[in-house]
């Protein structure tokens, strides 16, 4: 991502081959790294999978967050397409704007998946412990040695 910035914040005007080559080699990466977070979150023994399985209140939320990172990975393929063809007249201020709108996503999309793994642990660990208090209430207190 930060590869992506430097080279959208670089000149273009009299410079157009040398920034989109800058700007395409960045997506490239951006595009490897994305595809591949993607294959890993749709895996059927994923934490995304485990938490889809195990919690069913936040199985929308995961369902959610995999269409919107598939939303993001076509804008990002349709944009290095654009940039890669022959077009001479590329409108460079369109392409950062619609560049800068993807990066802003994919850091919300960060955040969104943090949020659901602490949800989905403190769930877990909320029942965990409700479970070994319920144990102890039931029983007594635990007896000495």
């Amino acid at each position: 991502m930060h590869q992506l910035e430097v080279a959208l914040g670089s000149a273009a005007p009299g410079r157009e081959s040398s920034w989109r080559s800058d700007v395409l080699a960045a997506l490239v990466v951006l595009d490897e790294a994305t595809g591949a977070e993607h294959a890993n979150a749709m895996r059927a023994d994923s934490l995304w999978a485990d938490i889809k399985r195990t919690q069913p209140r936040l199985r929308t939320r995961v369902r959610g967050l995999r269409s919107h990172y598939a939303q993001l990975r076509r804008a990002i393929g349709a944009i290095r397409s654009e940039i890669a063809g022959p077009d001479d007249t590329t409108d460079f201020a369109d392409i950062r704007q619609r560049l800068a709108w993807v990066l802003t996503a994919l850091r919300h999309q960060r955040a969104r998946e943090s949020d659901l793994i602490y949800e989905a642990y403190y769930d877990a660990y909320d029942a965990e412990l409700g479970r070994e208090e319920g144990r102890l209430v039931a029983g007594g207190p635990p007896s000495p040695g």
